[in-house]
């Protein structure tokens, strides 16, 4: 592991797991950079459910907090929703970074979200955090993590052997995400082949003799050029010389291959906490249908993660505005439409609660107009 030095502390780097490490062909690369452009960008299933459950965050319907407030959460980072930006790192990555940024005046201006991957840990003496360093190329960029004003905060999931850094789901999912691509390649190749196994080229010449080298050489130019590829399947093959095609037919692990896509893929979405039924995936019967699934997402994965999000931020907040405790209006998240009409339901036929119990089990926080009626 390396370490890296300051006056003011160290920085705690993640490990360099790469070095001297050949991947097999169902195992992803242990970089975090590789893991995302192999179990993210190159994998339909890992990222339509980040999408889902980011998008999810972002398009909560968010209430508490003052406007400026809500409009500095609900604001653009570097063109991408902050909301969507932090809850994709936090899923992906385990950690996401939101520097705070002030004008000459000390006024909070903009909340940008920095790649973690580019992030490190400054500690103190004690191991504390103190101040993180952000790496772009050569130049490095320090910024303190205060209690009142911090420059930049930290939001991470739970890691059970880590103390500065969390652990995302790409991590849980990695051999089944690794799993599914070799499966997609699998197909690929396939197709490429007409649909079927290769078979064999079989010389028998009668007499004994065996091919030379250079014909050897010669016939698998051939083949490779002449008849590998989709655009030659079905194509008639001519043989001479003592040479005939035998065809080879799938073994039933073979034939099973498919199932074993179809279980990576479910399990890659349990990792990120998606209802496989919402990624359209075949043999999931969990739920009973649509409705019931979504509402499952919206109460085990984005409202929690929402929470996490929103908490952190709240709490850096305060140190610029008095009315920083931002939440989600849960009255106004459609899947949830019919959990709170029937809570609303009870909790108005409980009339042995006073106003402000009700009230507390709504949820609403905010104090009673005065002049109100009871």
């Amino acid at each position: 592991m390396k370490i890296f030095g300051w006056k003011a502390g160290r920085a705690e780097a993640r490990p360099d797991l790469s070095r001297g490490y050949a991947a097999p062909a169902t195992v992803l690369p242990r970089t975090y950079d590789a893991q995302v452009r192999e179990g993210y960008m190159a994998n339909a299933i890992t990222r339509r459910a980040v999408q889902i459950v980011a998008s999810g965050v972002s398009s909560a319907p968010l209430t508490g907090a003052s406007p400026a407030v809500l409009t500095l959460v609900r604001a653009r980072s570097a063109g991408q929703a902050l909301l969507e930006v932090v809850a994709s790192h936090l899923l992906l990555h385990g950690d996401a970074f939101v520097q705070f940024m002030t004008d000459e005046t000390g006024a909070l201006v903009e909340l940008y979200a920095l790649r973690p991957e580019r992030v490190s840990v400054e500690t103190d003496a004690s191991g504390w955090p103190v101040a993180y360093r952000y790496r772009v190329g050569d130049r490095s960029t320090r910024l303190i993590a205060d209690r009142v004003r911090p420059e930049i905060v930290h939001i991470k999931t739970f890691h059970p052997l880590n103390d500065h850094y969390g652990l995302g789901g790409m991590s849980a999912a990695a051999k089944a995400v690794a799993l599914h691509n070799a499966a997609t390649a699998w197909n690929t190749g396939l197709l490429d082949n007409a649909a079927r196994p290769s078979g064999a080229l079989v010389y028998d010449p009668g007499d004994g003799s065996t091919l030379s080298r250079e014909q050897f050489e010669r016939l698998q130019g051939q083949m490779d050029e002449t008849f590998s590829g989709a655009r030659n399947a079905g194509r008639p093959m001519l043989l001479e010389g003592g040479l005939k095609w035998q065809a080879l037919s799938l073994s039933p692990a073979d034939m099973d291959f498919t199932g074993m896509k179809a279980a990576a893929a479910r399990e890659i979405a349990t990792s990120f906490g998606v209802p496989p039924m919402l990624l359209g995936l075949p043999g999931d019967a969990t739920y009973a249908n649509y409705k019931e699934a979504n509402r499952a997402l919206w109460r085990e994965t984005i409202l929690p993660l929402a929470d996490a999000i929103l908490g952190t931020l709240s709490q850096a907040l305060g140190g610029w505005f008095e009315d920083a405790e931002i939440r989600v209006d849960l009255d106004r998240v459609l899947a949830l439409a019919e959990d709170r009409e029937r809570l609303w339901a009870q909790v108005t036929a409980a009339d042995f609660l006073s106003r402000e119990e009700k009230r507390a089990m709504l949820g609403i926080v905010e104090p009673i107009a005065a002049g109100a009626g009871a």
